[in-house]
C-alpha cells in the first residue's frame, strides 16, 4: 500500500477495500524499513496515527461519511505544529517546544481525515538550502545519484518519493516546496498568496513583514491528481490566519487555448542544456494538449529578485544577533553570505521598497494578462551532489542564480505546480508551472497535461 498514490489511498477506505490501520501500518512498516538510510522522518508518529486510523475504521463501520483523504498519510515539516508532538526548527532550543494546537493546513488535513504520520526534516530554522539539522542531520534523496533532496522541505520530498507518506506538507518561500518535488521526482504546489492559512509563530513570536508575505505551506504528492485533492482540502479560511482568503478553487473558463509563455532561460542569465531541452519538449507537450505557446520573457526578473533579498536581508538583520545563536557555523553561512552580498536598509529606502514591490506586481499581472500561464525551469540547473563543495560567496549566488524563477514567483505571490518530466541516468527532471493569483486550477490542469504523458516515477525502491 505504500506504493499507493493518495486518492487511490482514500478510495480503498472509503469503499471498505482496506481499513485505514492496514494503510498506516503498511506506511509505519515502510519508515522502519528506508527511514535509517534516508533519514527523513524525525518523529515517528505511530501511536496517534494507529488511533486516528481506529477512530476511521470505527465511522466507517457504522456507516458515517469519510473524508476525501480517508487514512491518508503525510508527513509535516519541523516547522509546522501538530498538537502534542514538538516544534522543533530542527535546533536544541525548541527540542521541548511541544505544540498546543494543530496548524491550520494540519487541522484542514485532518478535517479531511488524513493522518499526520510523522514530521519531516528540515535546515536549523529553514536557513540554508539543504535539508540538514542540529537535531536530525543530514536527510537523503531516494535517488541515489542524486543525494540532496532539495531546499529546506527536503524531508517531505524525500518521505514522499520513498513510499513513507502519501502526501508531503512543507512550505516554499522560495523554492522550498517545488526544488524538493523537482530533486526528490515528484509533484509539488505552491500556492497563491493568501490561499492557505497558515500559522508560522516561532516560540510565540508573530513573523514580520518579509516572512509574512513569503512563506507558504504546500503540499508534496506523487501525482497531480494527489496534488489537486490536498489543494481542495488545504484551501480556505482560518481566524487564525488573517491573510487567508475564501477565493473559489476554480476560476472562470478563459477564451479559446490558453497561452502559455515558455520561458527556458529567465532573464537570459542562462540555463543547463539538459534544462532547457525539457523546457522545449514539455511546450510541445502543451501544445498537442491544446494550449497555445509561446516563447517570452518573464518580467522585471532582476528588480525582483534584488527586491526580494534587500527585504530578506533587512528582516533577518533585525534579529540576527539573537537567531546567530541558535545556528552552527554550517547552518548560518547561507544567511549570512546574503547578507553581506546585501546589507540590510535603513528605513526610508525599505519604505522605497514596499513601492519598488508594489509596482513589479503589477507589471507581472499585466504579463500575466497577457500569457495565464508561465512554463519554465524549476531551477536551471539538473538536481545534483553538492558532494564537499564548499558554500562560499560564488556557490551561494550559482545556487540563488540557478532558482530565480521559484524566488521571484515567491516575490510577486503566485501559484506554481512542480511536476516530474523523466528520469535520465538516475536523475529525476522536471518543469513548473507558473498562474496568475489563485489559479492554481489552471497550473494543476496544464501539470496534469503532462503527467499524461510522463507518467510517474515514484517511490524509489
Amino acid at each position: 500500500m505504500w506504493k499507493s498514490k493518495a486518492i487511490e489511498l482514500a478510495t480503498a477506505v472509503r469503499d471498505g477495500h482496506v481499513s485505514a490501520a492496514e494503510v498506516v501500518q503498511a506506511h509505519l512498516d515502510r519508515i522502519s524499513e528506508v527511514n535509517p538510510t534516508f533519514n527523513a522522518v524525525t518523529a515517528v508518529l505511530a501511536d496517534s496515527a494507529m488511533a486516528a486510523a481506529a477512530g476511521i475504521d470505527r465511522r466507517r463501520a457504522a456507516g458515517e461519511p469519510l473524508g476525501p483523504l480517508a487514512g491518508v498519510p503525510f508527513t509535516v515539516k519541523e516547522n509546522i505544529d501538530v498538537e502534542g508532538v514538538p516544534t522543533t526548527h530542527g535546533v536544541p532550543k525548541f527540542r521541548d517546544n511541544v505544540a498546543t494546537a494543530d496548524s491550520p493546513s494540519v487541522a484542514r488535513l485532518r478535517a479531511a481525515d488524513a493522518i499526520p504520520i510523522g514530521h519531516s526534516n528540515m535546515p536549523d530554522m529553514t536557513i540554508g538550502g539543504y535539508t540538514n539539522s542540529q537535531l536530525f542531520g543530514e536527510t537523503l534523496n531516494p535517488w541515489p545519484v542524486v543525494r540532496n533532496p532539495g531546499a529546506s522541505s527536503g524531508g517531505d520530498g524525500s518521505a514522499v518519493a520513498s513510499g513513507m507518506a502519501a502526501i508531503g506538507l512543507g512550505n516554499d518561500s522560495g523554492g522550498s516546496v517545488r526544488v524538493p518535488a523537482y530533486c526528490c521526482g515528484v509533484a509539488g504546489l505552491n500556492p497563491s498568496y493568501g490561499r492557505f492559512p497558515m500559522e508560522h509563530q516561532i516560540g510565540g513570536n508573530t513573523p514580520m513583514l518579509a516572512s509574512q508575505l513569503f512563506p507558504k505551506d504546500g503540499p508534496i504528492a506523487r501525482s497531480v491528481h494527489d496534488l489537486r485533492a490536498a489543494f481542495e482540502v488545504l484551501a480556505g479560511t482560518d481566524p487564525r490566519d488573517p491573510r487567508a482568503v475564501p477565493a473559489p478553487l476554480d476560476g472562470p473558463p478563459l477564451p479559446g487555448p490558453v497561452r502559455v509563455a515558455v520561458v527556458a532561460d529567465p532573464g537570459g542569465f542562462g540555463v543547463n542544456p539538459i534544462i532547457r531541452a525539457e523546457i522545449e519538449k514539455t511546450a510541445e507537450v502543451l501544445a498537442d494538449a491544446g494550449y497555445a505557446v509561446e516563447e517570452a520573457d518573464v518580467p522585471r526578473l532582476t528588480d525582483g529578485l534584488t527586491a526580494y533579498l534587500k527585504m530578506i536581508t533587512s528582516e533577518f538583520g533585525l534579529t540576527w544577533p539573537r537567531l546567530r545563536t541558535l545556528l552552527t557555523e554550517d547552518s548560518a553561512r547561507h544567511m549570512e553570505l546574503n547578507m553581506q552580498r546585501q546589507p540590510s536598509l535603513d528605513l526610508a529606502d525599505y519604505l522605497r521598497l514596499t513601492a519598488d514591490r508594489h509596482s513589479i506586481i503589477r507589471d507581472w499581472l499585466l504579463f500575466l494578462s497577457d500569457y495565464p500561464l508561465v512554463l519554465g525551469p524549476v531551477s536551471t540547473e539538473p538536481p545534483g551532489d553538492p558532494g564537499d563543495k564548499e558554500l562560499d560567496a560564488e556557490e551561494n549566488a550559482r545556487i540563488a542564480l540557478a532558482g530565480r524563477l521559484c524566488t521571484v514567483t515567491t516575490f510577486v505571490g503566485l501559484p506554481a505546480v512542480a511536476v516530474p518530466t523523466r528520469v535520465e541516468d538516475g536523475v529525476p527532471l522536471g518543469v513548473q508551472i507558473i498562474g496568475r493569483p489563485f489559479r492554481e486550477d489552471l497550473c494543476l490542469s496544464a501539470a496534469a497535461a503532462i503527467e499524461a504523458t510522463s507518467g510517474t516515477f515514484t517511490p524509489v525502491g
